[in-house]
């Protein structure tokens, strides 16, 4: 079944040890798959992780992620030991060349840069890890469901264009045959005959266009990342169509040609949707 590249999924959870964490994925239109993050800068190492989660689903689309983490009860304090200890082993130094007789108060080194911060632990990566896959699996379910959910209303709405291309297409076919015979009748050379249907005879660029529309058809149902082929496909019926409206040489066919270009617009601009 069809996927719509445009969706949204969100996942949250307590974490022991951490907190309130989400995660939330959007998606929308793009050639291929790019992700962006916007994570705790602390976090920035864990981003290749959620990607690969990403890839596992996602062929196409820009799937922008956000993960926020809200640390739940009272902080804890981290002291930064080795860090302390090269200060004081520092400051001896300085004291010794200095022939400074006063020691530097716990004030002093706690106040320092780095010694002392709050919920360091919040943001262990390896701890954190195994608990935000989960949380990114099920948002990716989440985001999964909103594709496949629009994708379903995106097949009815091309079923239903792709019919009508048909409809429009046997219109002209019965109302072809009609007017070829009449013209034909009226032509009297072989060489006028064929110059005629060189410039007019729109039989080729029919059958090509009808099997564009089996094709498209059949690509509908199909799984997996189809949105290329299917623009490709519109594409070539596209191609069709104009050459039946440059080689018209009937009113009737004319406004059906333009019905079909019409409905092949459609479908072109919503093809730019699916994965």
């Amino acid at each position: 079944m069809l996927k719509s590249m445009t969706g949204f999924g969100r996942k949250e959870a307590d974490i022991v040890g951490t907190g309130k964490v989400s995660v939330e994925f959007r998606s929308s239109n793009h050639k291929f798959f790019e992700s962006i993050f916007h994570l705790p800068p602390q976090l920035l190492s864990l981003e290749e992780g959620v990607k690969k989660v990403l890839e596992t689903k996602i062929k196409r689309g820009r799937v922008t992620c956000v993960i926020n983490v809200v640390a739940g009860g009272v902080p804890s304090v981290f002291i930064n030991r080795p860090l302390l200890k090269n200060y004081i082993l520092a400051l001896k130094k300085i004291k010794k060349q200095l022939q400074i007789k006063d020691d530097p108060s716990i004030n002093t080194l706690i106040h320092l840069p780095g010694v002392l911060s709050l919920e360091n632990n919040i943001y262990h990566e390896a701890r954190l890890w195994p608990s935000l896959k989960i949380l990114a699996q099920q948002a990716l379910g989440k985001l999964e469901e909103s594709r496949q959910k629009e994708g379903r209303a995106l097949y009815a709405y091309l079923r239903m264009r792709a019919e009508a291309l048909k409809t429009h297409l046997e219109v002209i076919q019965i109302r072809f045959k009609k007017i070829m015979k009449e013209k034909l009748t009226k032509i009297k050379t072989d060489e006028e005959r064929a110059a005629f249907l060189k410039d007019k005879d729109i039989t080729e660029e029919m059958e090509r266009l009808v099997f564009h529309i089996r094709n498209f058809k059949t690509k509908l149902a199909q799984t997996g990342a189809i949105g290329k082929e299917l623009d490709f496909i519109a594409q070539e019926m596209q191609r069709e169509a104009n050459t039946m409206a440059a080689k018209c040489c009937d009113v009737f066919i004319s406004a059906r040609v333009v019905q079909i270009k019409s409905q092949i617009e459609k479908i072109r601009e919503q093809v730019q949707n699916i994965e």
